[in-house]
């Protein structure tokens, strides 16, 4: 039996801007309605895109105030109305884009995925976005195969990493951008880390791939297009999965995609939106990742947690540059260890 309390803590946006905008509230739990469950949460990771949403840097936004938080693990407390197939206790997770970073939230009962309840919760917070993505640019998009080459440019963050680490599990040779500081970690997943401040990143890499890459993933801007697109061999794909900043970010995006996949040279660029793969995709990749952490083939790098009434160090510290992994709020102490990792 999951208890319900009679209020609960959640953040809140109050408006766009910095940290100032952000507060935590307590608030009286809604009643699930028809096909829908409520969730109590236990971990939620914090991302760039809380950050982004936050100051406006993101195309088609919702409207302030709202509560952020884009994925959870979490326990279902109650069901409404001709639900199946999912029941008070289960352990579940779903991709929300906002309102997880709360202690309790009401979610589509057809959304959310069963996580096995043997898996330690904060590491888990790490599948449901980061894993995720990963997992569906590596296999849905670029198809990779055992022994091809690969550059993830921002390898370092909650994507990269996952990258890297589910990369070096189906055997491919990689390399990671990312500031000295960060390359033990980048080296440890696996990949050879190269200086993202690096004033000649083609001829760098070239060096040791004359022949060319076969994939560049680029997690962070369009200024990444030009150099990646000269690391590939005819043949090679770049696929662009961050967020554009901007509508005149997602227009220089678009643009370069259409000229590039018009050139005869083979090279292509394309464009991964999460939303755009489905619910069903979702339930089939969480599995197969969850699978794969039960058994300890994947190794999550978990930078810091913290408790969700501390969100706004949280997201203090995303915003410092200095993560290496991903951030994962503690929405449930009660229920959940904290981790001993820096912060």
């Amino acid at each position: 039996m999951v208890e319900k309390p009679d209020r609960f803590r959640t953040v809140i946006v109050r408006r766009r801007g910095g940290l100032d905008a952000v507060a935590v509230v307590e608030r009286p739990p809604a009643a699930p309605g028809p096909g829908e469950v409520l969730v109590r949460v236990l971990t939620a990771p914090v991302c760039q895109d809380d950050v982004a949403i936050r100051r406006g840097n993101r195309p088609f936004l919702r409207r302030p105030p709202f509560v952020p938080g884009y994925a959870f693990i979490g326990e279902v407390a109650d069901v409404g109305a001709d639900v199946t197939g999912v029941e008070v206790g289960d352990r579940v997770t779903a991709l929300t884009r906002f309102d997880s970073h709360a202690e309790y939230i009401v979610w589509p009962a057809a959304e959310v995925a069963p996580v096995p309840a043997d898996v330690d919760p904060v590491a888990a917070a790490a599948i449901p976005l980061n894993y995720l993505v990963a997992h569906q640019v590596l296999h849905r998009v670029a198809k990779v195969r055992r022994g091809q080459t690969a550059l993830v440019i921002g390898a370092s963050g909650g994507v990269g990493t996952a990258l890297l680490d589910l990369a070096r599990h189906v055997g491919l040779r990689t390399y990671g951008t990312a500031s000295p500081a960060k390359h033990p970690v980048v080296a440890s997943l696996g990949a050879t880390p190269v200086d993202y401040h690096d004033t000649d990143l083609v001829a760098t890499i070239r060096a040791a791939e004359p022949a060319g890459l076969d994939f560049v993933l680029n997690g962070m801007g369009p200024e990444y297009l030009t150099p990646g697109l000269d690391l590939l061999h005819g043949g090679g794909r770049l696929v662009a999965y961050g967020a554009p900043q901007s509508l005149p970010d997602l227009a220089r995006l678009l643009g370069r995609l259409v000229a590039t996949n018009v050139l005869p040279n083979g090279k292509t660029i394309t464009g991964y939106g999460t939303h755009r793969q489905g619910v069903d995709t979702f339930k089939q990749d969480w599995a197969t990742l969850f699978g794969l952490l039960r058994d300890g083939r994947i190794h999550p790098v978990i930078h810091a947690t913290y408790s969700l009434t501390d969100a706004v160090r949280a997201y203090e510290v995303l915003e410092s540059g200095t993560v290496v992994g991903t951030i994962v709020l503690i929405a449930d102490p009660d229920h959940v260890s904290s981790h001993d990792t820096p912060g």
